[in-house]
């Protein structure tokens, strides 16, 4: 494959949502030059005041460079788009930055190689103004010969978080789902703490510096957890699942006086209910590890 991380290769980004914007934007400030297409063609007036060329349409777009990036509002329109150009796609680079899962991720790997198109899926851990700074995480799995033959350029979008991840497709929104669970796990957990401490009137921003130093001590707890998960060995060297137990039901009783929702509290209450049924009182907290594998009843 043609090794294209001269500082001047051409790139085409088809989609341009506040995401697609963002990363046109850097490719473009970056040096390379960048076609952009977007149904609302009004779109690409930003980017294109930048230096980008509008193409007139989607094929115009996808023949100008030989690596396409693509980014629109699911997988669905992404086949859309480009079922009807997969002629016109042989041979080049497709970078797929359209949320999904990992099921659709490898769909379309299988279609891409029907059509002797080199495929890349890839996941944005990041929100647009992040782009092209070291806060974009960008993770890309799929033949490793296309991500290191386009990585510099792809590392306009955040060299330092520029991640190849394996030739598993599906690797990279798998790791996208896996990790926005994380951030949803979180946010949930600190408005459920913002709601209950509304009650006695204190405001969530007095309340947000505790409840960072909370998160903080959280990612030792993961780092504690994950050999444990490995291993599947649960040794309680924190406390136990009945003194989770224990204050998750304290959680969701103080939800339930205050007249706060205690549905969070009281699933995670029946996550460790089921695991002290199954013999786990005495294991530490990552042995819900086994709760969370099981399909749901």
């Amino acid at each position: 494959m043609t090794n294209t991380n001269a500082a001047q290769a051409p790139v085409t980004v088809v989609g341009l949502g506040l995401m697609g914007q963002a990363l046109a934007s850097a490719f473009t400030k970056n040096g390379h030059p960048t076609t952009v297409w977007n149904r609302t063609a009004a779109k690409a007036e930003p980017v294109v005041a930048q230096g980008a060329t509008l193409a007139g349409s989607v094929e115009d777009a996808i023949a100008a460079s030989p690596l396409v990036v693509v980014c629109v509002s699911d997988y669905t329109a992404v086949r859309g788009l480009l079922d009807p150009l997969a002629g016109a796609l042989k041979g080049k680079v497709l970078v797929n930055l359209t949320t999904g899962t990992s099921t659709q991720a490898r769909e379309t790997a299988a279609w891409a190689a029907q059509h002797e198109v080199v495929y890349l899926d890839g996941a944005i851990m990041a929100i647009p103004p992040d782009i092209a700074t070291d806060a974009a995480v960008l993770l890309y799995s799929g033949p490793k010969e296309a991500f290191e033959a386009h990585e510099a350029t792809l590392g306009s979008l955040g060299a330092a978080g520029t991640t190849y991840l394996d030739s598993d497709h599906g690797l990279s929104a798998l790791y996208d789902m896996s990790l926005l669970g994380i951030m949803w796990g979180i946010l949930n957990g600190f408005l459920q703490g913002a709601a209950l401490l509304g009650t006695a009137k204190v405001k969530a921003t007095t309340f947000a510096p505790l409840a960072n130093t909370m998160i903080n001590v959280v990612t030792e707890y993961v780092t504690a957890y994950a050999p444990q998960i490995d291993e599947g060995k649960y040794p309680a060297d924190d406390a136990t699942m009945t003194v989770h137990q224990e204050a998750l039901e304290h959680l969701a009783e103080e939800s339930e006086t205050l007249g706060i929702n205690s549905e969070l509290p009281r699933f995670f209450k029946a996550l460790t209910d089921r695991a002290v049924a199954d013999g786990h009182a005495g294991s530490s907290y990552a042995a819900l590890i086994e709760q969370f594998r099981k399909p749901n009843a």
